[in-house]
């Protein structure tokens, strides 16, 4: 399949063909690679997600330890069983055996009431060193010991791919130690995981042996728990593969410290595990041991299953109607697996082809030539979706807090005006953001067309009572996204009445655009917990954003009277919005209060303002980061300039001027803290400029990691590429593994969802637009590379695509792609007819 290589040539020719993998961006020092090293103090903080997509985690430390066992439907950050461990044993030739814990040594703190205490037994010999490497799914830990007579690396990941939900989201973790043999000689080498039943305490507790193929290990349970018991359930320490596997269903029993030193004994001094103890505690132990010739290296790999199915609204802490607290909303993989056992079979059978699939994604943005902060910030951030910030109900249904606390979910409801930021969800999960939409358009909206912003379950129709403004038009838009990368029309037909209502709520009685202007000037409820009054660019601009979407849409429903409606609606609010709120350098807020017994039901909250007539809380004439929220999501949405593109420019140039900090020594904040000192961030509202209410909105002087990607992509969109990049490299300092964890962006809670926005990145960088209905690619590189090559995706397929001088060249890792046009920098080449892409079969316009 070709396209005439001269029509391709006057494309590229107009396309900007430049940008160096790290561009070096003012005020920043250096690049970050991906993937992404830590070593030494930066092991400290790192707790890397294993786990299936919506199915809880278990995180791998830098030391290679497992903490944060989040597998028990709830947050449950520091939650550890007392014992769960690796340990290798290694012999070579006739030398004295070594046997060490195979983690790096502890690292400092080792203050506490007990020093370090005994479990996990910190006392037991450890490896030397250690270097974590990061490329989430997949993380690599690379051991140094002067001691051990073999090399030792181990890798760990779960199943992860684009589109596929189902195959991502298994209940598993595999864990994969690599031994390599550098003497002359033949070495016996051990491997032992041993874990501590972690199906709640007590006596009650049972590990039972099984087996299958190449599968053997043990199934951990407690039989004395009742069915609707919130732990019931199982979890699986396995080993996969050849090798003399061992198992004992639990360590000696004994008292004092006495378990873990007989299992020592037995452990080091033979490297397996011979007759099992009677009486035995809970401790299940699964040792693999091989022979590795002299050169060779091999493989000793360990899954992790789990299987908890009684999740309730009160065990992970969403709010639900009075009486259904602890009514059950399940776990959609608990309705593929009856237990840990079936997720370990059936990940073992097909390990192949899904890790083929895994290290495909991976391979895909490791060999794309874009900086490596963007790729770290947005694989990373894929992460959320993997932790308890997101799960699926028994029906299928994907739901996500805001963030997590430490032992609860942090502001339930798949927050509309939260979740309105990130890219993630759409463009690599895109059935999972489908979910979402349908639940917005469906039980979430009343009969007036309001979104209620908190999703309540189960859901039986009742409603949070409050909806907001910015979430409101965000998920309009949304919409038109997934329309746009879905391109299906029943889907549509379905969901394009409620979208139409929701715009419509907008014009009710004392609603927030009631005089019908395309100006929003009524309380609007958003982002940061209170009410605007008055036209505002955050609101009213998002508003342009949802008109215009409406618009499409209607267009696309065969409703032409409405889409006009919208576009004329669209176009005076535009013309308003320049004229009075843009102040010549950014947009500022005219504020008008209101009487409260004016305003729609639903539109005000207790936490804004009591006074609705003179309002506090306001932004005011502060320069605000996401003012141009709308915008940004204009142009994830391929929606085009919603404003004056000057206007649009000059405000852009102002956040950087006003809002970005390249430290915090001055920088005063009586809020929540979130980077301080030395560390450079944007600020959520500068008052430099404008005279700073006084009581402005709550969070002005906080800085979150999810609008600083999304700023971040909207400078890049609009050609500050070095500014953009300034900012994602910020961040990814702070996320360091000794002041961070890489793999949690906290806001209002532990990875938190906002911070999914740093997949704009990618889209920002590379301009790709798809539009499934016109079967139509745009790619417009934001940034200058003689050669481009990147991941993509749509709804139908993901894969990679090629551009440079030798033409274009896209190829399909899975599903495919459908293309009738391609477009580049403003020109575009219609093909012969439409091609269907598929794996293996790439196509190139040269």
């Amino acid at each position: 399949m070709q396209t005439d290589r001269r029509s391709f040539l006057k494309i590229a020719s107009a396309t900007p063909t430049a940008l160096s993998a790290q561009i070096a961006p003012p005020g920043a020092s250096g690049g970050v690679p991906w993937p992404r090293k830590f070593a030494g103090v930066q092991l400290q903080q790192i707790a890397f997600p294993l786990g299936g997509i919506a199915a809880g985690s278990i995180a791998l430390g830098g030391r290679g330890q497992l903490r944060d066992w989040e597998i028990f439907n709830r947050p449950d950050k520091g939650n550890a069983p007392n014992y769960a461990l690796p340990a290798i044993w290694a012999q070579v030739g006739d030398r004295k055996p070594v046997a060490k814990i195979a983690e790096a040594r502890y690292l400092p703190p080792y203050e506490g009431s007990s020093g370090l205490g005994s479990n996990n037994m910190p006392g037991m010999p450890r490896m030397d060193t250690a270097v974590f490497t990061g490329s989430y799914p997949m993380a690599r830990i690379d051991f140094r010991d002067r001691r051990l007579p073999v090399r030792l690396s181990a890798e760990a990941f779960t199943p992860i791919f684009p589109l596929d939900a189902d195959e991502s989201g298994l209940p598993v973790a595999i864990l994969r130690y690599k031994v390599t043999n550098p003497a002359n000689v033949p070495a016996k080498v051990a491997l032992c995981y041993s874990i501590d039943n972690v199906v709640d305490k007590g006596d009650g507790r049972s590990n039972a042996e099984k087996s299958a193929g190449a599968l053997r290990g043990l199934v951990m349970s407690n039989p004395g728990l009742a069915a609707d018991h919130e732990l019931k359930g199982d979890f699986t320490l396995a080993a996969l593969g050849d090798g003399e596997v061992s198992i004992w269903r639990g360590w000696p029993k004994g008292r004092w410290w006495n378990s873990p030193m007989l299992f020592w004994d037995e452990f080091s001094a033979k490297g397996r595990l011979e007759k099992e103890p009677d009486p035995r505690n809970a401790v299940g132990a699964v040792s693999i041991r091989k022979e590795i010739p002299a050169g060779g290296s091999a493989d000793f790999t360990f899954i992790l299953a789990w299987h908890f199915p009684n999740r309730t609204p009160a065990r992970c802490g969403w709010h639900s109607d009075k009486g259904d607290e602890k009514a059950l909303i399940g776990n959609y993989y608990s309705t593929r697996f009856k237990d840990s056992w079936s997720a370990a079979e059936y990940l073992a059978a097909n390990l192949p082809v899904l890790e083929k699939k895994t290290r495909a994604f991976v391979k895909a943005m490791t060999e794309s030539t874009l900086p490596g902060a963007v790729k770290d910030a947005a694989m990373s951030n894929i992460s959320t979706l993997a932790t308890t910030t997101s799960f699926r109900t028994s029906d299928g249904e994907f739901h996500g807090f805001e963030g997590v606390n430490d032992k609860a979910g942090c502001c339930h409801g798949s927050c509309t005006h939260v979740w309105n930021y990130e890219s993630t969800t759409a463009m690599v999960y895109p059935t999972l953001a489908r979910s979402l939409r349908n639940a917005v358009f469906g039980h979430m909206m009343d009969e007036r067309g309001a979104i209620h912003f908190r999703e309540t379950l189960p859901t039986k129709g009742a409603r949070s009572g409050l909806a907001a403004a910015d979430g409101q038009m965000g998920q309009i838009m949304k919409a038109y996204l997934d329309w746009r990368l879905w391109g299906d029309r029943a889907w549509l037909k379905k969901i394009y009445p409620a979208v139409k209502k929701s715009i419509e709520f907008c014009w009710v009685p004392g609603g927030w655009d009631a005089d019908k202007d395309g100006v929003m000037e009524g309380a609007q409820h958003n982002t940061y917990d209170v009410e605007f009054y008055g036209p505002n660019p955050m609101c009213g601009i998002y508003y342009l954003g949802a008109l215009r979407a409406g618009e499409e849409l209607a267009k696309a429903s065969g409703d032409a009277a409405f889409a006009k409606e919208c576009r004329g609606l669209y176009e005076r609010g535009r013309q308003w919005i320049e004229a009075n709120l843009f102040n010549g350098e950014y947009f500022i807020q005219k504020v008008q209060g209101t009487k409260k017994s004016t305003v729609a039901k639903a539109l005000i909250s207790d936490m804004g303002s009591e006074d609705t007539e003179n309002p506090e809380y306001q932004m005011g004439n502060g320069c605000l980061v996401d003012q141009l929220i709308g915008q940004y999501q204009a142009e994830v949405c391929g929606l085009g300039p919603l404003v004056n593109e000057e206007m649009i420019g000059k405000t852009l140039k102002s956040i950087y001027q006003y809002n970005y900090k390249r430290d915090m020594f001055d920088h005063e904040c009586v809020q929540r803290t979130y980077i301080l000192n030395d560390e450079a961030g944007l600020v959520v509202c500068d008052y430099g400029k404008g005279t700073r209410p006084h009581i402005p909105f709550p969070y002005y002087g906080e800085v979150f990691t999810g609008l600083e990607h999304a700023t971040a992509s909207h400078l890049i969109y609009a050609g500050m590429a070095a500014e953009g990049m300034e900012c994602f490299v910020n961040v990814r300092k702070r996320y360091d593994g000794q002041r961070r964890n890489p793999w949690d962006e906290a806001e209002c809670g532990h990875h938190y969802a906002r911070a999914m926005s740093a997949w704009s990145g990618i889209l920002a960088l590379t301009g790709f637009v798809y539009h499934a209905p016109e079967k139509k690619l745009i790619l417009k590189p934001q940034h200058k590379l003689t050669e481009l090559k990147c991941f993509w995706s749509t709804a139908s397929g993901w894969g990679t695509f090629e551009l440079g001088s030798s033409g274009l060249k896209i190829t399909v890792e899975d599903g495919f792609l459908d293309l009738a046009e391609v477009e580049l920098a403003k020109r575009s080449v219609k093909l012969p007819e439409p091609v269907r892409v598929t794996p293996g079969q790439p196509y190139k316009i040269t």
